[in-house]
């Protein structure tokens, strides 16, 4: 069996781009269920459930004491529903207060954090990761990001799923 390393990279960037433009970018509020947020340490994961149903995940890897967040998948039925904005909002407080840094890899971390700055200072300044910058321009100049790990999140396709923004 063969593996199409393009095709992979692409259906990649495609989940990332849907799951950046679900983010809620009117700040964090309550969502409409609980969900349970619960660190599965050995498959080095996070998940997101409802009830008996995992619908979300945020993977990871301690790297030198940091957190390196990885990726972030939701079931495509829960997106657009806060799910990735509460999983991560959580996951982000737990690591806080366990004193760790993070490193992210994750491009969708990375827009999560840039439009919730109060995460900031998690991130770890000596290896802030390939998916740390937000990927607009700043006010105060040009926007200097280097690219994700697998290629990069296509402007167009986060401008087209901007209206669908809760």
């Amino acid at each position: 069996m063969t593996t199409n390393i393009e095709a992979e990279a692409a259906l990649r960037e495609q989940n990332n781009a849907a799951l950046i433009a679900a983010l809620d970018e009117t700040g964090l509020r309550e969502a409409a269920w609980e969900l349970d947020i619960a660190n599965d340490a050995e498959r080095g994961r996070w998940t997101a459930s409802l009830g008996p149903e995992a619908i979300a995940e945020l993977s990871y890897r301690f790297v030198g004491g940091r957190v390196v967040l990885l990726t972030t998948w939701v079931d495509p039925a829960y997106r657009h529903k806060r799910v990735a904005t509460e999983l991560m909002a959580r996951v982000l407080n737990e690591i806080r207060e366990s004193g760790k840094k993070i490193t992210i890899i994750c491009p969708v971390v990375g827009e999560f954090i840039a439009r919730h700055p109060q995460y900031l200072d998690l991130i770890d300044k000596v290896h802030p990761g390939s998916g740390a910058h937000p990927r607009h321009a700043h006010a105060d100049g040009p926007d200097h990001r280097q690219a994700p790990a697998g290629g990069s999140v296509d402007e167009k396709q986060i401008a087209a799923l901007e209206h669908d923004w809760m």
